[in-house]
């Protein structure tokens, strides 16, 4: 007995000296332990405190071996769900719970709070309805924690059910409960409920107060939240960071900086969270200057010996892309912690240095400070977007003799690089040794595969999945979008909302471009009238919204729903200036692209590509020219690709040919095969035979087996009614199974009554006209691409008006035609010049 007595004081001596490991050891190597209930409760909270999982499943094995998990009571068993909870494996914690024959309270709260911790907020909500058919009550920690689930989800239908309950249950007026609810209501924009509640409120507090304050500033009405902030007798830190918050995301940075000065006189000192309200706003804002004033007034109050102010301005300066600055700060302060070299790393990484951010990472480390997990997850996003594999890998190294690769979080950032950087073996070792994968993790797996073209690999994942939420959803969705495969991604949506996850505003965004992309304007409209009910019409669906109606050719739609916006975002603004241009209503393009200037909206890269696009297709070459440099000397924007090929397509569609290339030999960057493929089209247009030979040869070299360079050539000859060069010209690697399925083509045409138009053939002799239009370029092009194009893929073909391939056809034919040979449903006016066939499941 003694013994017995000795080896549990020893256990517990050991978990409240901290030496767990030695704790566990003893535990596993003595045979059949008689370890009692309440060493076992010390074991696993030691496991708890550790973030020790690993041990905490040897003590749960033990456990399991001694009977003693279910035992007696449910404390043994709720303790093993909080370990598991903490540790990170929901599913553990799920499996304990499920075994439990009458799970108490404590249990239902603790199972509840997990999922929602872990980012499961509908299966959360589901759980909750389960309690309530059980003989269990809810209390007050069941309501604070269920009520802001119905925040995340936006879902004021539950939220109001709930308070209900709430009522029923007599928990109306308690404090912590009522403040939740007024949380709940404020996040779901039903600010007047929340306002009510607090009214009705018999002892209100700081944090009621601090809610109500951030409700009204969250959703805008910054007079009143002023008024109700006036009004409080005792402001704390948390109250005036509200309101200096409120106006700061508001726009109002001038109003936000006399309230941060009205809290010094008052005595107040400011939080990391007060200076972190204002000076990321002039980075959204891309307000540089008022960036640089609110320096110059912390410089003035003496802020800048705080290590959080300085931190913060380091950030502002590294997100407006003003690193200089950023490190000369950084150089300046007289202390650094851990979060001080994080931002000037993720500065160099988020501005495309990631060799530099990798150079001051080493100097972190030399100078003793060890990198945090926010450190590592700082500079991965960096290596994913850049593509940055080798550099990633070295990061992977660093975050191994750190110690990290147990961390959830650094480790489903890792799977994320390796994923966009194309190595999803990998991703797929890394996920497979997570012990504690969360639903993020899954997520970022299965949108991993999807980006990169392993949809059957991304469908299995999410068949896997333990638990779904919205977000795995939305990225296989979104996957099969991408990929092409519209009606899989519809299939998809469809089975989604047979379930009980609702469909967000990323679901949204993702599929309004399937109907745009299918021309499905019927479809689109439904999803527009779900949107509403939803309540979703964020800035974000609104502009896929207006992308769709655009290219479902409903432009008035568009331009009145942009309308409506207040104020339209600079990704909006874009949408519509793109939906006139596609439309061919330049001069209604450009005159928006003004209007987006004049109202303080700063055109981004995007834009520049949409206006140069409106002016190209109307022929205006000096307004082109003109906006090409505005990008560059007055808004800073470094030209890509895109903006060069629009510029060397306006120069050629006005036959400027000379400038044109004289245009591409100036680039900066080296010029693609779109760009020379844009001087070509233009050669064809003009008929300009000795350039295009030029560029032809150029675009040969550059890919000999790609075919569109023939088709042009080939059809600049046949323009000039020089047949014999022009069916040289088609001479092509594959020359053999192309014509093969040309044949095969033009006989499926025949036998749907298909007469072909001869008028712009000059030739003389009928059978030779109607075998050089049946062997046209762009027929050609096509029996290439039914050649090519995998059964279950996007057909794209673009072809010129007016040498069309269907424009012969009645509108009818064209789903015969295709539908026999390649998946086809519609065809959709993608501009002025092109054509797109899109699979068909009919």
């Amino acid at each position: 007995m003694q013994s017995i007595s000795h080896l549990n004081q020893t256990l517990r001596i050991l978990c409240t000296q901290g030496h767990l490991k030695e704790a566990i050891h003893i535990l596993l190597t003595i045979h059949n332990p008689t370890v009692d209930f309440s060493t076992y409760i010390l074991l696993l909270r030691a496991c708890t405190a550790k973030n020790a999982l690993s041990e905490g499943k040897q003590i749960h094995s033990r456990l399991n071996d001694s009977g003693l998990t279910f035992a007696s009571n449910t404390l043994l068993p709720n303790t093993l769900i909080h370990m598991y909870d903490k540790c990170g494996s929901l599913m553990d914690a799920r499996k304990v719970f499920n075994l439990m024959t009458e799970p108490n309270i404590f249990s239902w709260n603790m199972i509840i709070a997990a999922y929602r911790r872990h980012g499961f907020t509908q299966q959360a909500f589901t759980l909750f309805c389960q309690m309530q058919q059980t003989a269990v009550q809810p209390d007050e920690f069941t309501f604070s924690t269920i009520l802001p689930v119905c925040a995340n989800m936006a879902s004021v239908k539950h939220g109001s059910q709930i308070h209900g309950k709430i009522i029923r249950c007599k928990y109306q007026f308690h404090d912590i409960v009522m403040n939740t609810l007024i949380d709940m209501y404020s996040k779901c924009g039903r600010i007047d409920n929340a306002r009510e509640l607090f009214d009705e409120m018999l002892n209100t507090n700081g944090v009621s107060w601090n809610a109500m304050i951030t409700g009204f500033a969250q959703s805008g009405f910054l007079d009143e939240a002023l008024r109700l902030f006036e009004k409080m007798s005792h402001k704390n830190v948390v109250s005036w960071t509200a309101i200096i918050s409120g106006y700061a995301q508001n726009g109002f940075v001038e109003k936000a900086l006399e309230i941060a000065k009205r809290m010094q006189l008052a005595g107040v000192k400011p939080d990391s969270l007060t200076f972190a309200s204002i000076l990321p706003v002039c980075t959204t804002m891309g307000a540089l200057e008022k960036g640089i004033e609110i320096h110059q007034k912390l410089i003035e109050t003496r802020f800048l010996t705080n290590v959080v102010v300085m931190t913060a301005l380091i950030d502002m300066y590294a997100k407006c892309g003003r690193m200089e600055k950023a490190h000369k700060l950084f150089d300046e302060m007289p202390q650094r912690n851990v979060v001080s070299w994080t931002a000037i790393i993720a500065g160099y990484a988020q501005n495309g240095q990631v060799g530099k951010a990798l150079d001051i990472l080493n100097q972190m480390q030399l100078a003793g400070t060890k990198p945090s997990s926010s450190t590592f997850v700082s500079i991965l996003p960096a290596c994913a977007k850049m593509g940055a594999l080798e550099e990633g890998m070295d990061i992977h190294q660093k975050i191994i003799e750190n110690g990290y690769l147990s961390d959830v979080v650094v480790v489903t950032s890792l799977i994320d690089m390796y994923a966009k950087c194309g190595s999803m073996h990998e991703a797929q070792e890394l996920f497979n040794k997570m012990q504690n994968a969360d639903v993020i993790s899954w997520n970022t797996m299965i949108a991993g595969y999807a980006q990169n073209g392993v949809l059957d690999e991304a469908l299995s994942l999410f068949k896997e999945m333990p638990h779904r939420n919205t977000v795995s959803w939305n990225a296989i969705i979104a996957g099969y979008a991408q990929n092409g495969l519209v009606e899989k991604a519809v299939e998809i949506f469809k089975k989604m909302q047979w379930t009980d996850i609702n469909p967000d505003k990323s679901t949204f965004a993702s599929i309004l471009p399937v109907c745009a992309k299918m021309g499905a304007l019927e479809q689109g409209m439904e999803l527009h009238q779900k949107i509403i009910q939803s309540g979703f019409l964020s800035d974000v669906v609104v502009t896929a919204l207006i992308d769709m109606y655009s290219k479902c050719g409903s432009i008035k739609n568009a331009h009145a729903l942009f309308e409506k916006m207040k104020p339209p975002d600079v990704a909006s603004w874009n949408a519509m200036v793109a939906g006139y241009a596609m439309h061919g209503h330049s001069k209604d393009a450009l005159k928006i692209f003004e209007l987006m200037k004049h109202t303080g909206t700063n055109p981004n890269h995007v834009s520049f590509v949409c206006i140069l696009f409106a002016c190209s297709h109307a022929g205006l070459v000096d307004d082109s020219c003109r906006y090409f440099n505005q990008m560059t000397h007055s808004y800073c924007i470094r030209p890509t690709i895109d903006h060069y090929v629009c510029m060397v397509d306006l120069l050629g569609r006005a036959g400027c040919f000379e400038e044109a290339l004289n245009f591409i030999i100036k680039m900066p960057i080296k010029p693609d095969s779109v760009v020379w493929l844009s001087l070509l089209g233009a050669c064809r247009s003009h008929k300009n035979m000795q350039l295009g030979d030029f560029v032809a040869s150029l675009l040969f070299q550059l890919d000999p087996t790609d075919a569109a360079p023939y088709v042009i050539l080939s059809n600049i000859y046949a323009r000039a009614s020089r047949w014999t060069e022009a069916q040289k010209k088609t001479d092509h690697s594959h020359k053999h199974e192309i014509h093969a399925s040309l044949e095969k083509l033009s006989w499926k045409m025949k036998t749907i009554e298909y007469i072909p138009d001869t008028r712009p053939v000059l030739n003389d002799v009928e059978e030779e006209k109607e075998f050089l239009v049946d062997h046209h370029g762009e027929k050609l092009g096509m029996a290439f691409g039914l050649l090519n194009t995998p059964g279950e893929q996007l057909l794209q073909l673009s072809i010129t008006f007016q040498y069309v391939v269907i424009a012969t056809l009645q509108p009818s034919m064209v789903p015969r035609l295709f539908r026999e040979m390649h998946p086809v449903s519609i065809i959709s006016d993608m501009d002025n010049d092109h054509v797109e066939i899109i699979g068909d499941d009919k």
